[in-house]
């Protein structure tokens, strides 16, 4: 069986009235309501007003022990108590906000060395929504905007935490009418995968074993590495060629394993069915262990 932590990458804006579909799946992820679960919430200039409806959700979900951590400079961040209060947490959840406040606040730091070291050795569910997803890759899509058509220079990548690498993360995906930044991005780094994640949408990842999509919309896979472009040679603003871009969509409820590692899954037990072959690499990508984490 494998034994090892688990990612919970939201697309922003996921329900808290009604449904509360994947903050259940948060909860179940890091072990039950009886599990000690952290809100970080550093991304954010109102933290207070951030984390005060997850912890009522939380509450009413039957967890005990939810708490906050916010840190406002690195000097905080590289706080040892508060590094070991992330450190022992089985569930972890980085809020939105500005995901260029959190890594100047926690990239590099005490902290930033915790978050791996819980999903490394507590095999604990990180998870991330809005900024905090973004801010889960180790090339993280920091800014940009390209509503009507991609455009060279359109997206701003930043260093991410590096939970997942080779991939750039964007989020409000659908709804804020991102395919076209996102494009922009893999124009001019086509070694780079893009996932674009819906709101009220989360993609489960079972490190070394799966994915699967929950929520009420869908993700969306780019795949440049085999395209041709000419965005080399155009200047800032200007639409480029993109010619063989791969694109999947996966609506909630898809979910796939690698091929063999169907009897390996403890947080996909129930997904059995094995990755067709144009998205088994995007996926063996996305499930690889990196040696922080």
């Amino acid at each position: 069986m494998n034994e090892d932590g688990c990612l919970l990458i939201i697309g922003g804006d996921e329900e808290t009235r009604h449904r509360k579909d994947i903050l259940q799946r948060f909860v179940d992820l890091a072990g039950g309501p009886e599990r000690n679960l952290v809100l970080l919430t550093s991304a954010s200039a109102e933290p207070e007003e951030m984390a005060a409806p997850y912890h009522d959700i939380l509450s009413q979900l039957g967890v005990r022990r939810h708490a906050s951590v916010h840190t406002t400079t690195r000097e905080e961040a590289n706080d040892a108590a508060l590094a070991e209060r992330i450190a022992h947490a089985d569930g972890i959840l980085i809020t939105g906000g500005d995901q260029k406040r959190l890594m100047a606040n926690i990239g590099g730091t005490a902290l930033d060395r915790a978050l791996h070291e819980a999903l490394k050795r507590r095999c604990a569910c990180l998870a991330g929504t809005s900024a905090g997803a973004s801010a889960m890759a180790g090339h993280m899509l920091a800014s940009g905007f390209a509503e009507f058509e991609p455009e060279k220079g359109a997206g701003v990548l930043g260093a991410g935490l590096g939970f997942v690498q080779h991939v750039v993360i964007d989020q409000h995906f659908s709804q804020r009418h991102r395919i076209n930044r996102l494009l922009s991005v893999i124009a001019q780094n086509p070694y780079l995968y893009g996932l674009g994640i819906d709101e009220d949408t989360a993609l489960v990842v079972e490190r070394g074993v799966g994915i699967e999509v929950i929520g009420a919309g869908g993700v969306t896979f780019l795949d440049g590495r085999g395209m041709t472009t000419n965005a080399a040679d155009i200047d800032n603003g200007e639409r480029p060629e993109l010619i063989g871009v791969q694109l999947h969509v996966l609506p909630s409820g898809s979910g796939y394993v690698l091929p063999g590692q169907g009897g390996q899954a403890v947080r996909l037990a129930h997904v059995t069915r094995e990755a067709p072959a144009p998205i088994q690499e995007f996926i063996s990508n996305l499930t690889k262990r990196n040696p922080l984490s």
